[in-house]
């Protein structure tokens, strides 16, 4: 997870020219939290993305948890000097492996930064879970994270 970090921090500094804009793209970071993984984002409109995740889950019984998420985003809710502060919410779906397996039902909600001149995108999320399978449970997941661009 280490060499990770390290990579993502070295492409950011070294190519931010080669990079689109925050708003439109693939962007890839980490998500630190519970999960705590990797972190893929797509916009694939003007106010919305996809958003996955593949990360190891430290609740009561650790196991991997991959997410995906639609989200919406608010451009016009914040009013920041530099750069943009976004509110973003959405629906997706979430699956936990572990003893018994999980698949829940997601609505994250979250901020997110997009810095004016590179192409980095820092976020703070909040997602309650519906699990459905193998029983019915109420949970929640949380984290912070960042995101380059290319």
């Amino acid at each position: 997870m280490k060499r990770l970090i390290v990579s993502f921090v070295l492409v950011a500094l070294f190519f931010p020219a080669a990079a689109t804009p925050q708003d439109s793209g693939f962007g890839l970071g980490v998500i630190l939290g519970e999960p705590t993984g990797i972190s893929f984002k797509n916009w694939i409109g003007s106010n919305t993305a996809l958003d996955f995740a593949v990360a190891w889950s430290f609740g009561d019984k650790a196991a991997i948890h991959v997410h995906a998420d639609y989200l919406f985003h608010n451009f016009h809710l914040f009013k920041v000097e530099k750069g943009r502060l976004l509110l973003y919410y959405g629906i997706g779906g979430r699956f936990k492996a572990e003893k018994k397996s999980r698949v829940g039902v997601r609505i994250p909600v979250g901020v997110c930064y997009l810095f004016e001149n590179d192409p980095l995108e820092i976020f703070f999320e909040l997602a309650p879970i519906l699990d459905l399978a193998p029983s019915t449970v109420f949970w929640g997941t949380g984290g912070i994270g960042i995101r380059y661009y290319f």
